[in-house]
């Protein structure tokens, strides 16, 4: 493809450059029988025919390294064009190609950072058999736009004085615009994009507007992602202020979290006003993560409810569970999950949609099963793991955050990987095999796991230990502990999770059928599980180096103890428990862990009490003090300044709860011999202070449905089938069918009534 800019020019932190417009007329001279537009914009493009938008959705192509993938999108424009005149219009923003605005993370020393650039190829096919090639080249013309810049994270300034009316139409006489000029094409491999697009998932109005200081705070009620649509007729210049946050404290924005140093604004956008008309404003090239909006530039006759519209968007990732109970705070915590899920979903996972919006890889690991219980992310996945292979480095290392341009790896004392977040490689496509039969992910990833398990090897310690890399982050914050620092030792962790993706390794190639290197990962995980017993186990007690509850609980889940062992094992975390008075104690590697042991092991009720309480440290206390998605950390709510400040109010990597909820809850286990994806087994636990539970669940190729009531001593439990799932029902202990057993086969597209008694 051709690649064209506008100019050399691009935007940094002290110098800002408008967002370039192209277009380019082009005649249809006979009959069409189709016509396919090829189109990438790098960073990102908006894209018009005849001066209608046609773009797949918001930040389109994609968002990547460009050195290693550039993204197109292809366009069938056969019902589109019309005979004679036709034009093709484009707009650039400045997306991962200059992320001027995300320095933090060394985007600006990007090596592929520059001017924005586009490349099209518009292929018409006639009706008589002919051809014609419509290219971006030197014949396309070229403008400034209204946005003066554009920014991820800054944000964005529009100035509707600037607005060129009809630029995109075929009779616009753009005498006066320049000719484009011939960029470098990057050097990575063109690839369309298989991502769900990024569309609005609704309209927000807000709940409640009031005024602090100069500003009139707009409250939308929910903390999400998106933008605010702006509509306001305002006087010639006047210039609005939107600052997006997420926090409010005595009555006023807090966004100390949010700002960088050397940055006077972050997610924050302005609008000129053109006077004389209505103006409406929706950006084109950032997104925010944000509750409140604090509106400054406005007249109190202007801060009407019809100012401001929040437009909650996110990928288009169909959503596949629903789950409900008696208790509202399970309700609330469930919601929050997914609507973390959804608002972290910008072509991948990302840690928060307001500050960083990176891919962090241990986030994604992390949140692997309760996505897949929840969405169906198994495309935009897929796409973003070839990203993840594309970022290895020769040795076999992966960035912690992806795509980057040369950040997040291992560099001298900077550490922002390691195994708990390389897991992704592997564990991503081995829940996509689990919950979903995709063996053709398994395929895409058989040779990165290999190079990784290599480079993996290469780096243990003397003593077949792992020690570097990032450990069980955002520990409970306390007093003594307000950064949130571990109190487990990387070496327990990082040695218990490497031993689990060799495991997890061993399992994949063994599904493909590759037994050299399944011996080989078999034989790593039996070094790692020996070296972890002989010099992180204290033989006598059974207590995991440091006496912490993730070490304990990670070693118990991932099998580091044998048989015979597990039951003072687990006692030992159950002092651990009780020592913090029933409370959770731990980062997000324990957090992720703890309470599927604590069913697994007969103390559901301990679990889910230490999940719902609505005292700090705990999900239920995030309820209690207004959350609407996951917090970043569990921190008191009284603290010495901003140490104990939460960082973001907006993270989806303590999200496991969720599918805790659905696999104990309502029982709902999937693939439980890890042999078909369509077995499923329902399992419940039937907790005493839940009334009833309501799941359901689309699997590979059907649906399950549990419903299950209490009735004093009696549960009523009602199980739909659908396509070709089959399994089982498993009672818990104490509970049993009227005709005493607590096992019974399921069959397909069946509606089955069972009522359980207590013994």
């Amino acid at each position: 493809m051709n690649f064209i800019k506008a100019s050399e020019d691009f935007c940094t932190l002290e110098k800002r450059v408008p967002a370039p417009y192209f277009r380019r007329n082009f005649t249809v001279s006979k009959k069409l029988s189709g016509a396919t537009l090829t189109i990438t914009g790098l960073g990102y493009y908006k894209a018009f025919i005849n001066g209608k938008e046609i773009t797949k959705g918001f930040l389109a192509p994609y968002r990547s390294n460009i050195d290693h993938y550039i993204y197109c999108d292809k366009y069938n424009l056969t019902d589109i064009l019309k005979n004679g005149k036709n034009s093709l219009g484009i707009i650039l923003g400045n997306g991962l190609r200059n992320a001027w605005g995300g320095f933090i993370w060394d985007f600006d020393k990007a090596v592929f950072r520059g001017a924005p650039i586009t490349a099209f190829s518009l292929e018409l096919s006639y009706s008589d058999g002919t051809k014609e090639a419509i290219i971006s080249d030197s014949q396309t013309k070229t403008a400034s736009s209204p946005i003066l810049y554009d920014d991820l994270h800054t944000g964005e300034m529009f100035d509707a004085r600037l607005q060129i009316p009809d630029w995109a139409s075929p009779d616009y006489e753009d005498g006066n615009w320049s000719f484009a000029l011939k960029a470098e094409a990057p050097r990575g491999e063109l690839k369309i994009c298989e991502a769900e697009p990024i569309t609005v998932a609704r309209e927000i109005k807000p709940i409640k507007i009031f005024k602090a200081d100069n500003m009139y705070i707009y409250d939308f009620g929910i903390n999400s992602s998106g933008v605010c649509r702006l509509k306001i007729n305002g006087e010639n210049g006047q210039e609005i202020v939107l600052q997006y946050f997420e926090e409010l404290k005595d009555g006023k924005p807090v966004i100390s979290n949010l700002r960088f140093r050397d940055c006077d604004t972050v997610q924050e956008d302005r609008y000129i006003c053109k006077g004389g008309e209505i103006g409406e404003y929706t950006p084109s090239f950032t997104y925010h993560g944000f509750r409140y909006v604090a509106v400054s530039g406005i007249t109190e006759v202007q801060a009407t409810e019809e100012l401001l519209t929040y437009l909650e968007m996110y990928s288009n990732i169909e959503k596949v569970g629903e789950f409900s109970c008696s208790d509202e705070t399970v309700n609330k915590i469930q919601e929050a999950t997914v609507r973390s899920d959804y608002s972290n979903f910008w072509y991948f996972p990302t840690d928060c949609p307001q500050r960083e919006k990176n891919g962090w890889t241990g986030d994604a690991s992390l949140s692997a099963e309760q996505m897949l219980y929840n969405m169906k992310p198994e495309k935009s996945l897929k796409e973003w793991l070839r990203n993840i292979y594309k970022a290895m480095s020769d040795k076999g290392e992966i960035p912690g955050i992806i795509p980057t341009a040369d950040w997040g790896y291992l560099k001298g004392d900077s550490i922002y990987n390691g195994p708990a977040w390389d897991a992704v490689i592997i564990n991503l496509p081995y829940y996509m095999y689990i919950y979903r039969g995709d063996t053709e992910v398994l395929k895409e990833a058989a040779t990165p796991i290999m190079r990784y398990l290599n480079y993996l090897a290469s780096t243990m310690t003397e003593r077949d230990t792992y020690k570097v890399g990032l450990g069980d982050w955002c520990q409970v914050r306390e007093k003594g502990n307000e950064w949130g620092r571990p109190s487990v030792s990387s070496e327990v962790v990082l040695t218990i999770t490497a031993y689990d993706l060799a495991k997890k390794s061993a399992f994949i190639f063994g599904a493909l059928g590759l037994e050299t290197q399944k011996q080989f990962a078999k034989s790593l995980a039996s070094r790692l599980r020996k070296a972890f017993r002989d010099n992180l186990v204290d033989k006598a007690t059974l207590t995991v180096e440091g006496d912490t509850q993730t070490g304990q609980a990670m070693a118990l889940y991932y099998g580091m103890f044998e048989d015979d062992e597990k039951s003072a094992a687990f006692e030992r975390l159950l002092e651990f428990i009780r020592l913090r008075d029933g409370h959770f104690h731990g980062g997000v590697l324990g957090g992720r862990v703890i309470y599927r042991l604590l069913a697994e092991n007969g103390e559901a009720e301990l679990a889910y009490n230490m999940i719902v309480r609505p005292d700090f440290p705990s999900y239920g206390n995030w309820i209690a003090r207004g959350a609407t998605t996951l917090w970043e950390e569990f921190y008191p709510e009284e603290g010495e300044g901003d140490l104990v400040r939460i960082s973001s109010h907006n993270h989806h990597f303590w999200g496991d709860v969720s599918a805790w909820f659905y696999r104990y809850l309502a029982g709902i286990n999937v693939n439980p011999q890890k042999q078909d994806a369509n077995n499923i087994n329902i399992e419940p636990v039937f907790i005493g202070k839940l009334d009833f539970v309501k799941a359901s669940h689309t699997a590979k190729d059907g649906t399950v449905a549990v419903d299950w009531k209490r009735n004093g001593d009696t549960v009523v439990i009602n199980i739909e089938l659908t396509g070709k799932v089959y399994g089982k029902i498993i009672l818990p202990n104490g509970f049993a069918f009227e005709d005493n057993s607590r096992e019974k086969e399921l069959k397909t597209a069946e509606y089955t009534a069972f009522k359980l008694e207590k013994y």
